[in-house]
């Protein structure tokens, strides 16, 4: 299994996280877990997805959901779980 982090973050409008999901599907990325909050407007997001299935390369995942994000209003980041499970070790 190949997990990843994504995490989405701006302001709050309607559809972000179908789109988002809807885009995941496409690629055959399934979402093991999802969490997402409303502070005062602004919507987060942070998923772990398993990118075993994905039919086109990482990178290209990855560059494909920054631009959704770009043309939704949000910032969408990708990590994959080892580097983001080292990055936050204490």
């Amino acid at each position: 299994m190949k997990k990843t982090i994504i995490t989405v973050v701006g302001k709050d409008t309607v559809g972000i996280i179908a789109k988002v999901c809807t885009y995941l599907a496409n690629n055959q990325v399934n979402v093991e877990d999802i969490s997402q909050t409303i502070v005062q407007g602004y919507f987060n997001m942070m998923m772990i997805v398993d990118t075993e299935r994905l039919e086109k390369s990482y990178s290209d995942m990855v560059t494909d959901l920054e631009n959704l994000g770009n043309e939704i209003g949000v910032k969408i980041r990708c990590q994959r779980e080892e580097i983001f499970t080292n990055m936050h070790r204490i």
